[in-house]
């Protein structure tokens, strides 16, 4: 089967046991085929939560380019699985942008994924910067304190930056995502301080705690 045929039937994300369903071979065959696209640059592998191996066969995957996903698993123990190719072709992609487009994804393990990137974030100007473009500096500034409180490894926030951040008297809650708030009494003073409601409880905290 020529690669280009192959490519375009198996594109998207699959195990080897959906290769064997959908090209009607066996294990070694489905193998030998995720190695042959494997070779052209076409795949990806990822770990799902539970642990299996799965590919992520895609065009894009040739061409080069980072993705925030792909970043975010270099860093986070809790690793996440992307139906979808997030991209970013041409320039660097920085810890500070992919934070960011965490917080703003209104998904929970993107959220949880990113508290492990704040012990590698040191451009407090830039996470400042792209956090006031996107309307999260509070939430930012919460996640921050939540991983400092699980005692993770953090970098320093610089003061600057922290005092710009904070909320002003006036400033009503707001939610990381819409409706949810944490049953932990533990974490209300960092919900006070930065008039932000965090969504965890500690059961979703494990891979950190």
């Amino acid at each position: 089967m020529k690669i280009k045929v192959l490519l375009k039937k198996l594109e998207g994300i699959q195990t080897v046991e959906t290769v064997m369903s959908v090209l009607g071979v066996d294990r070694q065959g489905a193998i030998y085929h995720i190695h042959r696209l494997r070779k052209a640059g076409y795949v990806k592998t990822q770990r799902a939560p539970s642990g299996k191996r799965v590919y992520q066969i895609s065009h894009e995957n040739s061409q080069g380019g980072k993705s925030y996903y792909e970043i975010l698993n270099r860093h986070s123990p809790i690793k996440l699985l992307s139906t979808k190719t997030h991209k970013i072709y041409g320039r660097d992609v920085t810890l500070e942008e992919t934070l960011i487009f965490a917080i703003t994804s209104g998904k929970i393990r993107l959220i949880l994924a990113s508290l492990s990137l704040f012990g590698k974030i040191s451009n407090w100007k830039l996470l400042y910067r792209l956090a006031k473009e996107s309307g999260v500096e509070r939430k930012a500034g919460a996640l921050y304190d939540l991983s400092r409180h699980l005692k993770m490894r953090t970098k320093r926030m610089d003061g600057r930056f922290r005092r710009l951040m904070l909320p002003k008297p006036y400033d009503r809650f707001q939610f990381i995502i819409e409706g949810i708030s944490t049953s932990e009494e533990e974490y209300r003073k960092i919900e006070d301080r930065w008039r932000v409601r965090l969504p965890f409880n500690k059961s979703d905290l494990e891979d950190y705690l």
